[in-house]
């Protein structure tokens, strides 16, 4: 929603100001569908060239989280703890009973009480992988958290390829709206014979190719980038939280100390309170 407010708070402002100048749309809307194509169209080709389908894709996708936000709420963050919770008691009370659920996730009762998490194989690849080392009794818990911090550091690059790629368009435009002012320019140099007033709208139009150019990099297509660079980092939280929990628990802390060492890792606006998190850790215990 608040995407939405921003949009039209841009557009306000901007084409208000300028008609309470006492400018006038006629030409900018005249000249706009031609400019536009020619800068939006060659933005798109070099965004085409300079990544691969996969890269594309993968913006297309992430355009939705612009309106919808992050991937993760915050009862998220609450079941996840409990579902660390559930796993991290059972392999310490019965190491070979946990083993049914980590290395069959799909099938497992304490995964399916969480399809969201149970769908998302990124978490469930990275919660079972650890615990799985946990398992092999590594003489030295540092060495499972230097695999877990080069796995967060790769996986944050790639989330963020859709930001980059968006910002490398972004630096781009206001060039292209350039280039469209100058062919609009080259037209006009070519009915240099014509009177005054039909070569001040010919020049008008052509200048509404370097407006759209800047217009669109820092009024929409920048903003953009940065609040899609600002969500893949706060849902990289979501797979921090799980590092967090899981190597306390390779330093052989009680169950609930590592959910708490979790919790204290949850985003501050996402966090669950303690008597809440409390409250959903009982209700595991009984079931």
């Amino acid at each position: 929603m608040i995407a939405i407010i921003g949009i039209v708070i841009v557009f306000v402002m901007v084409f208000g100001g300028y008609m309470a100048a006492g400018g006038k749309l006629g030409i900018i809307l005249e000249a706009m569908p031609f400019e536009l194509a020619m800068i939006m169209g060659a933005a798109i080709g070099a965004f085409m060239l300079s990544n691969d389908g996969s890269v594309v894709k993968h913006t297309l996708k992430d355009l939705g989280k612009t309106f919808k936000g992050a991937k993760w709420k915050a009862e998220d963050y609450r079941d996840l703890l409990c579902l660390l919770f559930e796993l991290v008691r059972l392999a310490k009370g019965d190491p070979l009973a946990v083993e049914m659920h980590i290395e069959n996730p799909t099938e497992s009762t304490i995964f399916g009480k969480y399809p969201k998490i149970q769908a998302d194989h990124e978490a469930v690849e990275l919660i079972c992988d650890t615990m799985r080392s946990a398992s092999m009794n590594y003489d030295d818990p540092h060495q499972v958290e230097e695999v877990l911090d080069k796995r967060m550091e790769a996986h944050l690059h790639r989330a963020l390829h859709s930001s980059h790629a968006l910002q490398t368009m972004a630096d781009g435009l206001p060039a292209l709206g350039i280039v469209a002012a100058v062919l609009g320019i080259i037209k006009t140099m070519a009915a240099i014979d014509q009177p005054p007033e039909v070569l001040g709208k010919m020049i008008g139009g052509a200048l509404v190719g370097t407006f759209l150019g800047v217009f669109l990099a820092y009024g929409f297509v920048g903003p953009i980038a940065a609040k899609l660079k600002a969500i893949a980092e706060e849902e990289a939280q979501f797979y921090q939280l799980i590092r967090e929990v899981l190597v306390a628990n390779l330093h052989q802390h009680s169950a609930a100390i590592c959910i708490e060492v979790g919790r204290q890792n949850v985003p501050h606006h996402q966090r669950p309170g303690f008597d809440v998190l409390e409250e959903a850790l009982k209700g595991t215990k009984t079931s």
